[in-house]
């Protein structure tokens, strides 16, 4: 019950946040601003934090989901917190470092992260860009 709550929960945020950029009218000014630098890197870490707690939930639920290398298997809490955010950041970011690779049902879930990556920067110029002709 707890995982399914949580995960809803995740879901629901990390939609929430892409809906803000991907719906109209949201970015005001004609320029970029220090308001819309903020906007997005306030998406970029929502996006970042909500991918890490899917990926912790689901190990915490006994799904393997990253394997590290070079490292010995970590069963405290925050070590593995970091290590899912880590994970997270580099997969919207790049294309990762090799260190941490996804396992099972992450690897789809990584893909479609870094899909959101590619996509985010996109949306942003494109708003930016509807919103200068519309002023």
């Amino acid at each position: 019950m707890i995982f399914t709550l949580s995960l809803l929960i995740i879901f629901v945020c990390l939609f929430m946040s892409l809906r803000l950029l991907f719906v109209p009218n949201k970015i005001k000014g004609k320029q970029v601003s220090f308001e819309n630098f903020l906007f997005l890197a306030f998406i970029y870490a929502t996006v970042t934090i909500g991918f890490g707690l899917l990926y912790l939930l689901l190990e915490m639920h006994g799904h393997d989901v990253l394997l590290e290398t070079n490292q010995a298997e970590s069963f405290h809490y925050i070590e593995r917190l970091a290590t899912s955010i880590y994970f997270s950041a580099i997969t919207l970011f790049s294309v990762g470092y090799g260190d941490i690779s996804p396992v099972g049902i992450a690897r789809g879930i990584a893909v479609f992260q870094a899909l959101i990556g590619y996509t985010i920067p996109a949306a942003f110029v494109a708003r930016a860009v509807i919103d200068m002709e519309k002023n």
